[in-house]
């Protein structure tokens, strides 16, 4: 259930875009939660899960998991944005090798629609952003972390923690 729930947040959370307008966001250090993760149906317990798998990795793991901008700790992820990230209209939450490909396919007002395409992932979903300080996404799409087809759903919210990005590095 781990590898699951692992590969629905890689592959559907950390993917999701956050294509921005200059200023849509601010830059700094942001924290992601997730909630209403379901795959197959079966709601999963993210809070648990990274607890347990930041319990569990190693310090080489945590640390390759840091070098690729990717801090679990708080509530959830963590990820750095630059003010040269935020001002580009595409900034890089998700892991610049993984493949990942998004695109905003309707922006109206707050909400911006997209889909997204991942080596083991692909859906759509909506973004929604409350101020600059804060957004919300829900996703749905199917992966395949186990070697079999899932669909999966999850709802993200993204909060600014601040300018000080501490150590957490930004994604390069």
């Amino acid at each position: 259930m781990n590898v699951r729930l692992l590969g629905l947040a890689l592959g559907l959370g950390l993917a999701l875009p956050v294509i921005a307008q200059a200023q849509m966001l601010q830059p700094g250090l942001w924290e992601m939660t997730s909630s209403n993760v379901k795959v197959d149906d079966q709601p999963m317990d993210v809070q648990s899960i990274l607890g347990q798998l930041q319990g569990q990795m190693t310090p080489q793991q945590r640390a390759a998991l840091e070098k690729n901008g990717i801090n679990i700790g708080g509530k959830g992820i963590r990820a750095c944005l630059t003010p040269e990230q935020v001002a580009t209209n595409d900034i890089p939450l998700a892991d610049p090798q993984s493949g990942c490909k998004q695109q905003i396919t309707e922006r109206s007002g707050n909400q911006w629609k997209f889909r997204f395409s991942c080596p083991k992932a692909q859906g759509t979903g909506v973004a929604t952003f409350q101020s600059d300080r804060e957004f919300t996404t829900v996703a749905n799409g199917t992966f395949n972390a186990i070697g079999i087809n899932q669909k999966g759903n999850l709802e993200t919210r993204a909060v600014w923690l601040g300018q000080d990005c501490g150590a957490v590095k930004p994604r390069a």
